[in-house]
């Protein structure tokens, strides 16, 4: 079919072409950067533009506004869209913003999935994502090839939009507070004159192991900060959590600790540029000590 992808960035230009591969043509709108390589598209003027040219509407974008910018704003998807057509949001953003949109969207007689996603450049780049959605279950279903084309474990969780955006938040909550734990495990053992490296292979075969500890684990300890996931994102999405469990009336007070060592992160240079392990750098500053540094 014929689909608007919208944000060809990290994580949408290898999604874009995933679904360029599988047979599908692509219509997209370009902002500051080139068509990216390897993709075959149609580039048009405008996010309209976009909605008109295609059956499907696909965004993936960095942040509330900007999802808001794009579906609602001049020339954007809204005042293309007919009804039928369906849009869905990849992006991580705000689910109670998730529910306005969609809400604006259905005025127009158009479908609205909201389906972030889990895995960060690897996974885009793999196709194996974690993709979490919200809305109806007939607009799920005919999504749903899309979504097998990008990812590997495909969930509907409600039929409510803004459903898919809770559990990403949820996600973003394990995966914050997984880092924090990891760091603090490796300054400890660290500073006690322990081999951080053969603690982590340690730990690996028991039951602390985890994904972060063998993947973030592995990046504190060779000081490997190049970005997967920005910190600047985490925190983005941190902010939401934290946003949300005031609204609903919720304690949240260790993923307010672990926003705030990001915050500390972020306030050096490049820091929010760099992946989100670099939050062990936070706690080597309040310890007074770097897993790189050699032992006492």
């Amino acid at each position: 079919m014929r689909i608007g992808f919208i944000g060809l960035g990290v994580m949408g230009a290898p999604m874009a072409r995933h679904l360029a591969d599988a047979g599908h043509e692509i219509v997209t709108v370009l902002n500051r950067s080139p068509l990216p390589q390897g993709l075959t598209a149609s580039v048009v003027a405008s996010a309209a533009e976009v909605a008109r040219r295609s059956e499907m509407v696909v965004t993936m974008l960095p942040d509330t506004p900007d999802v808001e910018r794009v579906l609602l704003g001049e020339d954007g998807v809204l005042e293309g869209l007919s009804a039928g057509k369906l849009v869905i949001d990849m992006s991580s953003i705000s689910p109670i913003a998730t529910a306005a949109f969609a809400a604006k969207l259905r005025e127009k007689g158009a479908g609205y999935l909201d389906a972030p996603v889990s895995g960060g450049e690897v996974g885009a780049k793999a196709a194996s994502l974690t993709i979490m959605v919200g809305g109806p279950a007939a607009e799920f279903e005919r999504a749903l090839p899309i979504f097998e084309t990008l990812g590997k474990n495909v969930s509907l969780i409600g039929e409510q939009n803004g459903a898919g955006q809770t559990c990403k938040i949820a996600n973003q909550i394990i995966v914050a507070l997984n880092i924090e734990a990891v760091a603090e495990a490796l300054v400890f053992a660290s500073k006690a004159g322990c081999d951080p490296a053969k603690v982590r292979g340690a730990l690996m075969g028991g039951f602390a192991a985890s994904r972060v500890l063998e993947v973030h684990g592995q990046r504190m300890i060779d000081r490997t900060f190049a970005p997967g996931f920005r910190i600047k994102l985490h925190q983005k999405d941190l902010n939401l959590a934290l946003d949300s469990a005031r609204a609903l009336g919720v304690a949240l007070p260790n993923t307010a600790m672990a926003q705030q060592l990001m915050n500390a992160c972020s306030a050096h240079p490049d820091g929010a540029e760099a992946d989100h392990s670099s939050l062990v750098r936070a706690l080597e500053i309040l310890s007074g000590h770097e897993l790189s540094k050699e032992k006492e």
